[in-house]
């Protein structure tokens, strides 16, 4: 029997301008699907025009300017409907979803729907729940006392996946793709026998611990910042945007 790590794949990113989920806005996306491992994915890709200026560092990060997105973006509405539509459409299939640091990706699609179609992401998995699979709270979870940093280039560099083009939606997608199915291989005696169901489900028992070790090393050196215990999407805050 194929373990899920061998078998279909997606995998969802965003290229945004900043790191507030709250306030901040997507300007690219993409879904990538993998059959099998070493099989030719398949892309689907959004280019965003916001509606509000782009920072020059977010700029610096993922090189989209306001000019082009103005002049090559889609407005977010039409666009947010998409992703949630394909989105939904992979949980209906049962097919695992790939998201690195979900709780960035998913919240801010939801803060997206929230802003221009009056709805949210969670309405559109009644049916079929999403079944999440995030690299990096498996890693820190499976191989928790490495020291270094965690972002998808480290974790790339560590498993041995080739990430061309980082900071390209579809290109991070692919990568932490491919993360997963690394990390499945090397832990297989501690994940073939969890379904991807499960593993949700233990996954935010898992960040819940990790935020609440992070958030005691904060108070330990007195910075003055609140750790989110949310996985894999933090829920709407009464004053969000």
């Amino acid at each position: 029997m194929t373990c899920w790590y061998e078998g279909p794949l997606a995998a969802f990113d965003t290229e945004t301008t900043g790191v507030d989920v709250e306030t901040d806005r997507i300007v690219s996306a993409a879904v990538v699907v993998q059959d099998a491992p070493g099989t030719r994915p398949r892309a689907v890709r959004w280019l965003v025009n916001p509606g509000v200026p782009v920072p020059e560092a977010a700029t610096a990060v993922h090189g989209l300017t306001d000019e082009h997105l103005q002049r090559n973006g889609r407005w977010p509405a039409p666009v947010m409907h998409e992703i949630a539509e394909e989105l939904a459409e992979h949980a209906a299939m049962h097919r695992p979803l790939v998201v690195m640091n979900a709780p960035f990706d998913l919240t801010l699609l939801d803060r997206e729907l929230r802003r221009h179609r009056a709805s949210s992401l969670d309405r559109w998995f009644e049916a079929s729940p999403l079944l999440v699979l995030d690299p990096r709270v498996l890693d820190k979870h499976l191989d928790r006392y490495r020291k270094g940093r965690r972002t998808l280039t480290d974790l790339c560099a560590h498993y041995e996946v080739t990430l061309e083009g980082a900071h390209d939606a579809g290109a991070d997608a692919l990568a932490a793709l491919e993360v997963v199915r690394a990390l499945g291989r090397r832990f297989a005696t501690r994940l073939e026998r969890l379904s991807p169901a499960q593993l949700h489900t233990l996954q935010t028992t898992w960040h819940a611990a990790q935020a609440r070790g992070l958030q005691a090393w904060f108070t330990r050196s007195g910075t003055p910042e609140t750790v989110n215990q949310d996985w894999p999407l933090r829920p709407e805050l009464p004053t969000a945007a």
